[in-house]
């Protein structure tokens, strides 16, 4: 963007952006599908990735796709149902699809994930239900789901705090033999996931240590969406988060989190690392958040809109529907049947969302402690006398 576009387009005391394209990776960033869908030569950086995608068929391909448009399509319903008052809030996950697609279709069924609040991706490609999400941010429930059930584990609201139980789950993993046993099917990693603004937590850092030092099958996949709320990277970090993972003592790789090819790959050769009892590997998704943080947010106060157009042009739905109709896999008509699909799938949780009954106030008691717990249960004696006055 020239000088002139970002003094038009600057924020009221908004963050002036470097002068450098934020959109570039830089050299090092592992890519196989160029902004305009067209297909990356191998390079240093990315060719000891290109074995992760030989064995991954067109149908594979156009699955991909199918998820990152589907999960667009949940995550502006999650939008809209906030906006006209269904949800209490809904952060949205907005330009990182393919961050998570990737990363989700490379997980094996046995694989954990820890999410922080905006893997709506990750979770599709765990099976779960996207009206589960819903539900959380309806607060009619804590989650709506088991985490047993997907190996997908309960949202978490706090900054970084999951990347400790991801580590401390790890390695239960570890001691459980569930690691280089050369069983395809029980071998078995985890994956923790969190932003650009959680590599500053102090439960981040810590996460690290213990899984560099006990060797932990555990993938970190920081998606740096470039900004921490209102701060931008500038204000986060001096060096890429991927480069974070040297001082750690463990390999760390930044992919082009708009390149769902990209993500896979790298993905899967970090999950075969951990499964193999290789170790930690620390995966920066170089992406953009091009939403806001959540529908409490306001990002034009802070962000100026030539920041958000020279993202779009990297879209990465529109990157992989460039290269799949280039490739002859699909066409106009598969387009808008999918976007067909993606509306009545939208209709299904809307339906869904607006009918969920309130749950009995027990149920936000019933599962803190495993065992009966005196405090809990005077504290639901006490909430209970307090909604009896509410009625007639």
């Amino acid at each position: 963007m020239s000088d002139d576009e970002v003094a038009a387009s600057a924020a009221p005391g908004g963050h002036e952006p470097p002068e450098r394209d934020i959109t570039d990776g830089g050299p090092e960033m592992v890519q196989f599908l160029a902004a305009d869908g067209t297909r990356v030569e191998l390079s240093e950086s990315n060719e000891p990735y290109a074995a992760y995608l030989e064995d991954v068929g067109t149908d594979e391909m156009v699955a991909m796709l199918r998820d990152l448009i589907l999960v667009r399509r949940v995550d502006a319903e999650g939008f809209a149902l906030q906006r006209q008052g269904e949800l209490g809030l809904w952060p949205s996950l907005l330009g990182q699809e393919a961050a998570q697609v990737g990363a989700g279709r490379a997980m094996r069924p046995q694989d954990y994930a820890f999410p922080g609040y905006r893997e709506h991706g990750v979770a599709w490609c765990k099976g779960v239900p996207p009206e589960n999400l819903l539900g959380m941010f309806r607060g009619v429930n804590h989650g709506g789901w088991d985490s047993n059930d997907n190996n997908f584990h309960l949202y978490t609201i706090v900054i970084g705090n999951q990347m400790l139980h991801a580590v401390g789950y790890a390695m239960g993993v570890a001691r459980d033999g569930d690691v280089a046993t050369g069983d395809a099917d029980r071998d078995t990693a985890v994956m923790a996931f969190t932003g650009d603004g959680g590599t500053a937590q102090g439960d981040f850092n810590e996460a690290l240590v213990f899984a560099a030092v006990t060797h932990a099958p555990v993938v970190f996949y920081v998606q740096n969406n470039h900004w921490a709320i209102s701060e931008p990277n500038d204000r986060q970090f001096t060096i890429p988060p991927y480069r974070r993972a040297d001082g750690f003592g463990f390999p760390g790789i930044r992919v082009d989190g708009n390149d769902v090819l990209a993500s896979y790959a790298v993905t899967r050769y970090a999950l075969d690392r951990a499964r193999n009892g290789q170790g930690p590997t620390l995966v920066e998704a170089f992406t953009y958040r091009m939403g806001a943080h959540t529908t409490s947010d306001d990002p034009t106060k802070y962000r100026i809109s030539a920041e958000v157009d020279a993202w779009k042009a990297k879209d990465p739905i529109d990157r992989m529907t460039a290269y799949l109709k280039a490739e002859g896999a699909i066409d106009d008509s598969w387009v808008e049947e999918t976007q067909a699909e993606a509306d009545e799938l939208a209709k299904r949780i809307r339906k869904a969302c607006q009918t969920m009954p309130d749950p009995p106030h027990e149920e936000m008691f019933a599962h803190v402690y495993a065992e009966p717990h005196q405090l809990i249960e005077r504290e639901s004696a006490q909430f209970a006398d307090y909604q009896s006055g509410f009625e007639d």
